[in-house]
């Protein structure tokens, strides 16, 4: 280190009037953060908890047989007696 900056730092006054007044507010900024995360880590567990293990349908045989045949408007059908 160069000697300046040895002697500059020796003279710094650790005692001054603005000496220590940023620690607690930082504090209460820190530990006000930390209560919100633990407040949303704990509602997120609560939602999470609530969800079923699976989206499936334990009986999906319902919902297939209206699903059947949902796609015929999308082609035309013609028999094969009447194509070219």
């Amino acid at each position: 280190m160069n000697t300046l900056t040895i002697a500059v730092l020796a003279q710094a006054d650790p005692s001054g009037p603005e000496f220590g007044k940023a620690s607690p507010v930082g504090l209460l900024i820190l530990l006000a953060l930390l209560v919100g995360v633990i407040l949303l880590v704990r509602s997120m567990n609560k939602r999470l908890g609530k969800l079923p293990d699976t989206f499936e349908p334990e009986h999906p045989e319902a919902d297939q047989e209206a699903d059947e045949g949902t796609d015929k408007g999308a082609i035309p059908h013609t028999p094969p007696d009447k194509r070219d």
